[in-house]
This record gives C-alpha cells, sequence and structure tokens, in this order.
C-alpha cells in the first residue's frame, strides 16, 4: 500500500513524527503496542514516552486506531459534501443529483423489500405443497396398510 492511503489528510510538509503517527495509526493498536514494545526492549525512555504519548492521545484504551480515524475522515467528507460551494449552477447540480440518487435509492429499497416478500411467499408456498404431499402420502399409506 503506498504511503499516500494513510498520509493523504496530512500537509505535503509534515515532519517525520507526523508520517510516523499516521503509519502507525494506519497499522492499528497492534502496531503502537509493538513499537513502544521495541522501545523498552532498546532504549527504555523511549517505550516510556510512547506509552505516555498512547495514554495522552487515548490510543492505549479506544477501541481502534484505524476505526477512530476512519470515522473522522468519514465524517469529515461527509460535511464537505454538504457544503455549498460558492457556485450557484454546481450547488444546484449537486442538489438535484442527490434527489435523484436519493429517489433512486428508495426506489431500489422498495424493489429488494418486494424480491424478499416474493421470496418469502415462494418458500411458504413450497412448504405447504410439501406438507401436502406428505399428508397426502401417509393418508394413502395408512389406508394400504
Amino acid at each position: 500500500m503506498t504511503t499516500a492511503a494513510y498520509t493523504s489528510h496530512l500537509p505535503a510538509n509534515a515532519g517525520w513524527f507526523a508520517r510516523a503517527e499516521a503509519w502507525l495509526d494506519h497499522k492499528g493498536k497492534g502496531a503502537w503496542i509493538a513499537a513502544m514494545v521495541l522501545g523498552f526492549i532498546f532504549f527504555w525512555p523511549v517505550g516510556l514516552a510512547l506509552l505516555a504519548y498512547m495514554i495522552w492521545s487515548k490510543r492505549m484504551f479506544s477501541k481502534s486506531c484505524r476505526t477512530a480515524s476512519r470515522h473522522h475522515e468519514g465524517r469529515k467528507a461527509a460535511w464537505a459534501a454538504m457544503k455549498p460551494s460558492g457556485n450557484s449552477a454546481f450547488d444546484a447540480y449537486k442538489a438535484d443529483t442527490l434527489r435523484r440518487l436519493e429517489a433512486e435509492q428508495e426506489a431500489f429499497e422498495q424493489f429488494l423489500e418486494r424480491l424478499r416478500e416474493a421470496k418469502d411467499k415462494s418458500e411458504f408456498d413450497q412448504f405447504m405443497d410439501d406438507r401436502e404431499r406428505r399428508a397426502k402420502a401417509e393418508a394413502d399409506e395408512s389406508e394400504n396398510a
């Protein structure tokens, strides 16, 4: 994976610390813990500094570093999509496109619901037919015996 995948939110002149932090966040909590352990092994003040940083930045007790950063990026992208661009023609086009997409999504969800109902009905009809056949077979069997 390229560095652009996890450093896209950083400024172009970000230092080595910011790039390292973004890389560790991308790899997850395990990478942070491994870096801390290696820091303790090679030079204990580095491990201690990493532990302090992880506690201070709440990386130690959060669910996952990746989840938090992805959630933040998604929220930022959603907010950016809703902001007006300043170009009224583009904003009108964007609003029209969003309305159209919402209508298509609603129509698709209704289609899926009808599809589920049809599948449920066909499965129920098949169950009832099988049940009727079994009942007839049992009745024939009891008459012949």
